[in-house]
C-alpha cells in the first residue's frame, strides 16, 4: 500500500512497519537461515597501479562469473592484491552496496543481501561493527522489501533505503493498457533502532509515466519498469536526490513534502544542457543515459555514473544509446541561469559499455573511484582524469558498486 502523505512522520499507526533487528554475532548468513558458500571470493587482477593512488582499502561485493568462486562482500588491500576480510553469502543470494559508513558515531560495515538484485528484489540491509559482528538488520516497511541499490545511513542514525512496488495503472493516455502492471520506485527513511518508517516517497505520485524511456511491454500482465529507482542521496537544505535509470533523470525532492524541486536530465529537465570545452554530450544532447549513482559534490556540482546503455534485458534491443562506452561524468548546475554544464568525463579505460549497475565515488583529493557495474572492472582516476588504478575479475564476476575507504 502506498502512503499518500509524504511528510516526516512518527508512524506507530502504519501497518507492517519496518523492523531494525539487533542480532547476536553470527553474520547475515546465519540470520538468513542459509549456509555460506565454502568457496573463496574471486581475486582481482591488477592491470594498472600508478603513483598517487588515494589511501584506503577496496570495498567490493563480487557475484556471478564462472562459478569457481563464491559471492559476498570483501575488503581488499590498498593495491587490490590481498584480502583484508571477506564474507560469503548463501548460494542463491547476492550482496550489494558494500561500504564503510558511520552509525552512532562509530565506523561500521554495511551492505544489502537478498535475491532479485536489479528486479523486484527481496532482501534486507545489514550493519556490522569494526570487529565484524552484526549489530543491526534493517528491513523496509509498509509491505515493501528492501532493494539492493542503496543503503545509506544518515547523521540522524536513520537509513535511506529503496524498494520497488508492483501495481496496476491506467496508461491509455500514453498509448498503453488501462490495466497495465507497473513497477514504481519507493524511497523510505527508516529509524535503524526502532524500525519506524519516518518518510516515504513513491515515484508515481510525483513523476508522469510519460517521462519514461523504457518501452511498454507487449502484454499488460508484464510489469513495466518505467522508473527503475537506483539511488537516493542527501543534498543541501534537507533535500534528497533521487535517481531514475529509466527516465534518464535525477530529481531533487523535498525531504519534508516529497515534492520535486528540480529535475536534471530526462524529457523535462529544469536545466538547459551544454558541454564545456573538450567535453561531449551524446547526440541526444544528454549528459547521461540509463545512469546510476548521483553524488552531490558541493557548489552546484554533481557526478554520475553514465551507463549510456540499457542492454537487451531492459529495452529488448541491446543497442548502445549514443556513446559507445560508459563513463563517470561531472555536471555543474547554474540555478540562476538554469543551465547544466558537463565539465568532466572519465571514460571506461577499455572503451567498454556497462549496460547496468556502476558507481563513481568522489575521493577526498578530488579523484574518483569507479565501479564499472556489469563490466568486471574497477578503476581510480585522479582529479585531472589520469588513470591511477585499474583492475578486473578474470572469472567474469562483477560488483554492483565499488568503493575505496580507510579501514582499521
Amino acid at each position: 500500500m502506498s502512503v499518500k502523505s509524504w511528510s516526516r512522520l512518527a508512524v506507530p499507526a502504519l501497518a507492517a512497519a519496518a523492523l531494525a533487528t539487533v542480532l547476536p554475532a553470527g553474520g547475515a548468513a546465519a540470520a538468513s537461515g542459509g549456509q555460506a558458500q565454502a568457496l573463496p571470493l574471486p581475486p582481482l587482477d591488477v592491470l594498472t597501479a600508478g603513483p598517487g593512488t588515494a589511501s584506503g582499502d577496496l570495498f567490493v561485493a563480487p557475484y556471478g562469473g564462472d562459478g569457481t568462486y563464491a559471492s559476498g562482500v570483501e575488503i581488499l588491500s590498498h593495491d587490490g592484491r590481498h584480502t583484508v576480510w571477506s564474507h560469503a553469502v548463501p548460494a542463491g543470494q547476492t550482496a550489494a552496496d558494500f561500504r564503510k559508513q558511520t552509525y552512532r558515531g562509530k565506523p561500521v560495515l554495511t551492505w544489502w543481501q537478498g535475491t532479485g538484485l536489479g528486479g523486484v528484489a527481496q532482501g534486507a540491509d545489514y550493519v556490522y561493527d569494526d570487529h565484524y559482528r552484526q549489530i543491526a538488520e534493517v528491513r523496509a516497511g509498509n509491505g515493501y522489501s528492501a532493494d539492493g541499490h542503496e543503503f545509506l545511513i544518515t547523521p540522524r542514525n536513520t537509513a535511506l533505503i529503496l524498494a520497488y512496488g508492483v501495481r496496476t495503472a491506467d496508461l491509455t493516455a500514453i498509448g498503453g493498457s488501462d490495466h497495465q502492471k507497473v513497477i514504481d520506485g519507493v524511497v523510505q527513511e527508516v529509524d535503524i533502532r526502532s524500525g519506524k518508517v519516518l518518510f516515504e516517497w513513491n515515484s508515481a505520485d510525483h513523476v508522469p509515466y510519460s517521462e519514461s524511456r523504457q518501452p511498454l511491454p507487449a502484454s499488460p500482465g508484464t510489469p513495466w519498469d518505467w522508473f527503475h529507482i537506483n539511488a537516493v542521496k542527501q543534498d543541501t537544505g534537507g533535500n534528497l536526490l533521487v535517481n531514475s535509470r529509466n527516465t534518464w533523470a535525477a530529481y531533487e525532492i523535498s525531504g519534508r513534502t516529497g515534492e520535486v524541486q528540480w529535475q536534471l536530465g530526462g524529457k523535462s529537465s529544469s536545466f538547459a544542457l551544454k558541454a564545456a570545452p573538450g567535453q561531449v554530450l551524446n547526440t541526444k544532447d544528454a549528459a547521461f543515459a540509463w545512469q546510476h549513482d548521483p553524488e552531490p559534490l558541493g557548489g552546484g556540482r554533481y557526478s554520475f555514473f553514465d551507463n549510456e546503455s540499457a542492454g537487451i534485458a531492459n529495452t529488448g534491443t541491446g543497442a548502445v544509446n549514443e556513446l559507445p562506452y560508459s563513463r563517470a561524468v561531472t555536471v555543474r548546475l547554474d540555478f540562476r541561469r538554469h543551465t547544466a554544464t558537463l565539465v568532466a568525463s572519465d571514460d571506461q579505460p577499455s572503451g567498454l559499455v556497462a549496460s547496468s549497475q556502476g558507481n563513481a565515488q568522489p575521493l577526498p583529493d578530488g579523484g574518483r573511484f569507479v565501479g564499472w557495474g556489469s563490466q568486471p572492472y574497477v578503476s581510480e582516476f585522479g582529479p585531472s582524469g589520469d588513470l591511477r588504478f585499474n583492475a578486473r575479475w578474470t572469472n567474469g564476476a562483477i560488483s554492483y558498486r565499488a568503493y575505496r575507504f580507510d579501514w582499521k
